[in-house]
């Protein structure tokens, strides 16, 4: 196996890498047909679970490596950090801004609000998987160049890393939209439609693999800044108005102690 996977084009090699990382997003996003009826506090606890796991991707998996990977290219990493971190901020912030707007004189403030949160929930995840694809996609280019560190098992090991992340991530949307109304087959299409760039970003690094490298630190900021910026302006307040919101906060510890043991063992 490990031999014919070898003799694979190194952009097929991603590929299929990366199409393993989108099936277990997709695995993800199917957790909604386990539940036959679910009730509110059992939809507040997984919003805060979800909000816990996107914290903590953002920092593990994207922070944490747009450091590492800007110093090894020489990189000012506090400008790449900072502009990209509140890049993808403010990005959201004037994607919300337009579509309160454009929405207000269509819907009524609830559906409105509804369909935002919805739409930022799915966007923020899809620019999150656009890094992770293109670093599988590195990964496996690297292999052709011969770059330092560069090996096919450890491109493998990436993908299956980032593939066990994107379970809890499909999850993160498809509950969510579940909780807004949506129906199962919805939350699940839309789950696992986060994932689906993840192939097209992998086959992308694979062949633009030099030039990808120095567009990955700021990739992975402005992912992580788009993140921080749903969780904190709508998942967390959402899980908090339940009833039981010292709960609701435990399980946002939960999510975050999830994601950075997977994280971490993974390396």
């Amino acid at each position: 196996m490990s031999s014919l996977l070898c003799e694979l084009p190194h952009t097929l090699q991603a590929l299929l890498a990366t199409i393993f990382t989108w099936a277990v997003t997709a695995s993800g996003a199917g957790i909604v047909f386990l539940f036959k009826k679910v009730n509110k506090n059992v939809l507040d606890a997984m919003l805060g679970f979800s909000a816990g796991v996107m914290i903590s991707a953002s920092f593990w998996s994207l922070l944490s490596p747009a450091v590492e990977m800007s110093q090894a290219l020489n990189m000012n990493t506090l400008f790449v950090l900072l502009s990209g971190f509140l890049g993808g901020g403010a990005l959201l912030f004037c994607g919300d801004k337009l579509f309160t707007y454009l929405e207000k004189a269509k819907e009524s403030a609830e559906n409105s609000d509804k369909k935002r949160r919805c739409i930022m929930l799915i966007f923020s995840i899809t620019l999150h998987n656009i890094p992770e694809g293109m670093a599988v996609g590195v990964a496996f280019g690297s292999l052709k160049y011969g770059l330092k560190g560069a090996t096919l098992a450890g491109a493998c090991l990436l993908a299956l890393g980032i593939g066990l992340q994107n379970f809890p991530e499909g999850s993160a949307v498809s509950l969510p939209l579940m909780r807004e109304g949506y129906s199962r087959k919805k939350a699940f299409f839309y789950g696992q439609l986060s994932g689906i760039v993840e192939p097209v970003a992998g086959v992308l690094g694979s062949l633009l693999v030099l030039w990808v490298r120095f567009l990955l630190p700021y990739l992975l900021s402005f992912a992580a800044g788009a993140m921080i910026y749903v969780v904190v302006e709508e998942l967390i307040p959402e899980s908090q108005t339940n009833g039981r919101k010292d709960l609701m906060a435990l399980f946002t510890l939960f999510g975050f102690s999830a994601m950075m043991l997977l994280d971490i063992a993974l390396g």
